[in-house]
C-alpha cells in the first residue's frame, strides 16, 4: 500500500478512536489496520497513537499529522469532486437544517422539489430550532433567521424576514392601548426562551429614532406555532417574522401592533456553510433553488 493509503487508514482510526471501528469502516480487517498503521509509524519515525486494551488515543505529534492530513485529505477529495462536478449533473449527499416552522410552513414545498429534479443528490433534512454547530456535525448547509454574527461561517443572505409584533383583536378588547413602545411595559409580551438577549424590544420608528424597551411575560416558549397560537387564544403579544402570521392577517384574526416601530436590527434568511471547504455544485443549485422560491414566496407583504 502507498503513503497516501496509509495515510488515509491512519486518519479513519484517529476518527474513530478505534482499530476494530475504522476496520468495519473501510471495510477491511482490523489486522491489516493495524499493519499499515504501524508501517505508517515507521516511515515516520513517530509513535501516531498511545495503545490500550479500551482505548486509542493520538499522540502528541499524532494530533499534529491528523489535523494536517485530514485537511489535506479533505483538499483532493474536494478537488476531485469540483473536476466530477464540471461534467455531470447533480449527484451525492446533501445534509440541511432548518428551522422548524420554516421548513414545516414554507421550505418543504420547494425541498420536495429539488428531491424529485435531482433524484441523484441524496437528500438528509433536519428541523430543528436549536443552533447547530455547521463544522463539528457535518453539515452542508444550514438556514437560518437571524443577524449574523459567526464571522467564521461563509453566509449567504436569501431573504429578508421583517420580524413585528402582533396580537388578536380578542386581547386588545379590554387591554390599554399600544400606541408607543413603552406601552408594552403594561403588556404581556410573550418570551422566546431560545434568545440569548435579555427579553426586551429594540426599535426604530419612522424618523430614524431608535429605543428599547424591557418586557414582561407570563407566557415563554421556543417555537413561534406555540406563541401564534397563545396569541389566537387571547393571551397577549408576540414578536415573531412576519411571514409566519400571513393568513392569520389576511383573515383578521391578528393584527399587528405598533405599525410605525420597526424591529433592529435587521432579520433574514442565511444560508451558511462551513468555513474553507469546496461548495459542491450540488449544495450551489440547491441553494439557488431555495433562494428563487423564498423571493417568489417570501418577500415582505
Amino acid at each position: 500500500m502507498d503513503f497516501l493509503g496509509r495515510v488515509n487508514i491512519f486518519t479513519e482510526v484517529a476518527k474513530c478512536q478505534s482499530f476494530s471501528g475504522a476496520a468495519k469502516a473501510l471495510g477491511i480487517t482490523s489486522s491489516a489496520v493495524s499493519k499499515q498503521v504501524q508501517n505508517l509509524e515507521y516511515e515516520l519515525q513517530v509513535k501516531l497513537f498511545n495503545r490500550t486494551t479500551r482505548k486509542v488515543s493520538l499522540t502528541e505529534e499524532g494530533d499534529l499529522f491528523y489535523k494536517r492530513a485530514r485537511s489535506a485529505l479533505e483538499s483532493l477529495s474536494e478537488a476531485r469532486e469540483e473536476l466530477n462536478d464540471l461534467h455531470s449533473t447533480p449527484k451525492g449527499s446533501l445534509r440541511v437544517s432548518l428551522p422548524l416552522s420554516l421548513g414545516l410552513q414554507y421550505l418543504k414545498a420547494p425541498i420536495a422539489a429539488f428531491a424529485r429534479d435531482y433524484p441523484d443528490v441524496h437528500m438528509d433534512v433536519y428541523f430543528e430550532d436549536r443552533k447547530v454547530n455547521v463544522a463539528e456535525e457535518e453539515v452542508d448547509i444550514a438556514f437560518r433567521i437571524g443577524v449574523l454574527k459567526d464571522t467564521s461561517l461563509i453566509a449567504k443572505k436569501i431573504v429578508s424576514i421583517p420580524i413585528e409584533l402582533f396580537t388578536s383583536p380578542l386581547y386588545l378588547k379590554d387591554k390599554p392601548l399600544i400606541k408607543t413602545p413603552d406601552d408594552l411595559k403594561e403588556h404581556n409580551v410573550f418570551e422566546y426562551t431560545r434568545s440569548p438577549e435579555a427579553h426586551s424590544w429594540k426599535y426604530i420608528d419612522d424618523m430614524g429614532v431608535e429605543g428599547a424597551v424591557a418586557l414582561k411575560s407570563s407566557f415563554s416558549c421556543d417555537n413561534v406555532e406555540m406563541m401564534k397560537e397563545a396569541a389566537l387564544a387571547g393571551i397577549g403579544v408576540f414578536i415573531a417574522p412576519r411571514i409566519f402570521v400571513k393568513q392569520e392577517l389576511a383573515q383578521g384574526q391578528l393584527v399587528r401592533v405598533l405599525e410605525k416601530y420597526h424591529t433592529i436590527p435587521e432579520r433574514n434568511l442565511y444560508a451558511l456553510f462551513p468555513p474553507n471547504q469546496y461548495i459542491s455544485r450540488r449544495t450551489r443549485m440547491f441553494i439557488d433553488y431555495i433562494q428563487q422560491y423564498c423571493l417568489d414566496n417570501l418577500r415582505p407583504f
